[in-house]
């Protein structure tokens, strides 16, 4: 699949200030995305075990709903940590060997979970969700990988058309629950441990697809044709290295509070159902639902960050996951379809503030220093994950689950706030 494409080191040659408005390799910035396309529709299902089926793994293992959200807790302590390692090392070499290796990370977690499901051994269990959380890290890390070479003004429609990638295989892990739980069971494996046979395999297809065919790697490349455009004549028009940097904190925040709330609903909704009599499948078609409104959107999203810009995006991020939280709270426990409603909302504020907070970075860092930034704040995202997975089951546990889901759409008033000030501030 190399063609006429352009190596990973090539001469590049621009002429116009135009660069700034269009892709300076709109082939190669096409191959990159068709790859990481094809490598997040596999992830996507590997993802989507995890939240199904981790809480009530751990909840069947140690009898009790308190420490049910630390599974979701350590999957997302675990994506901290392979963030900083796929940031640094996409910084050192490249994304194409970054995010390989943290797919391949994330597929050998599952193989430990499975292990851990077969000997009854929570700590295995524990771990090995933790090492698992590096699949979760690398998915998300791939947004970044689709903006590297896309031109400023398109920049939110390349990173959503990552994340929409992700959406088949999301919406299609959690709806395997009950396949794969029945293939696990006739191999002697505990039926909850089934959907993990399906993101090791996904996982590993994943690190395989990036690691053969993702070349020229995006970012060495959109090194490469940025350090020949600082020294080519553009007229005054800005390049990349010269933009400031007062999207940053503004992006970081959207992305770290969206994420909380998020993980604190989205963790124990599955057990919030369980409790309601609801079964495993009907719980695997509400985190589906879920997962999709966090990433199909994601076309139309990019299109309106791209036009209004991400701070009025991150403004209407905070205001649906605050119809989120209030609609999941007052839901009857016995309904699916509302449930369903409401965790569709998360998903989609989710993903409002994913895209808009992303491109937000994105356009505020350099590109000298651009992977291992945006490596962590997507660690401050993972910890703001582990705070609400971890969080989730002693709240619900001292309370109730609609009071976990009143207090995160409360919680999403202060995204709002430093949005609507900043906007504000640019009028």
């Amino acid at each position: 699949m190399t063609g006429s494409l352009p190596s990973e080191r090539p001469t590049v040659t621009i002429s116009t200030p135009a660069a700034t408005d269009l892709s300076p390799h709109p082939q190669a910035q096409r191959r990159i995305l068709a790859v990481l396309v094809t490598a997040q529709i596999l992830s996507g299902a590997g993802l989507a075990a995890g939240i199904t089926v981790g809480a009530l793994l751990a909840q069947d293992m140690l009898g009790s709903a308190s420490l049910a959200g630390l599974p979701s807790a350590l999957l997302t302590a675990g994506s901290a940590l392979a963030a900083v390692a796929v940031g640094r090392l996409s910084n050192a070499r490249g994304r194409r060997p970054a995010l390989a290796a943290g797919y391949l990370t994330g597929a050998l977690g599952t193989v430990g979970v499975i292990a851990a499901a077969v000997a009854d051994s929570p700590v295995l269990l524990f771990v090995s969700l933790f090492v698992y959380g590096a699949g979760s890290a690398t998915n998300l890390q791939a947004r970044y990988a689709g903006a590297d070479l896309a031109a400023p003004a398109s920049r939110a429609r390349a990173i959503s058309t990552v994340l929409v990638a992700t959406t088949l295989g999301g919406v299609v892990g959690p709806n395997l629950a009950a396949p794969t739980g029945d293939l696990a069971e006739a191999l002697g494996i505990p039926p909850l441990a089934g959907p993990f046979l399906l993101a090791g395999t996904a996982y590993a297809l994943a690190a395989l697809v990036l690691a053969v065919w993702l070349r020229p790697d995006p970012l060495l490349l959109a090194r490469a044709t940025y350090a020949q455009l600082a020294n080519t004549p553009t007229d005054g028009a800005v390049t990349e290295a010269q933009r400031p940097g007062s999207g940053l904190m503004l992006g970081a925040l959207v992305m770290v509070l969206t994420q909380l709330v998020m993980v604190a609903i989205m963790t124990m909704t599955p057990v919030h159902m369980h409790d309601h009599g609801h079964g495993t499948a009907a719980a695997g078609l509400v985190i589906a639902l879920h997962v999709g409104a966090m990433f199909l959107p994601s076309p139309l999203t990019g299109r309106l960050v791209d036009r209004y810009g991400g701070t009025k995006l991150a403004i209407a991020s905070g205001a649906t996951l605050l119809a989120s939280g209030l609609f999941a709270a007052l839901a009857p426990g016995g309904s699916v379809t509302l449930l369903a409603v409401g965790l569709v909302l998360l998903g989609l504020g989710w993903n409002l503030g994913l895209v808009s907070g992303t491109t937000l970075i994105t356009g505020a860092v350099p590109l000298a220093t651009r992977a291992k930034t945006q490596g962590t704040v997507d660690v401050a995202i993972a910890i703001a994950g582990t705070t609400g997975g971890m969080g989730s089951g002693l709240i619900v546990a001292a309370t109730s689950y609609p009071t976990l889901a009143m207090a995160g759409g409360i919680l999403t008033l202060l995204a709002i706030v430093p949005a609507v000030t900043v906007t504000a501030r640019r009028r």
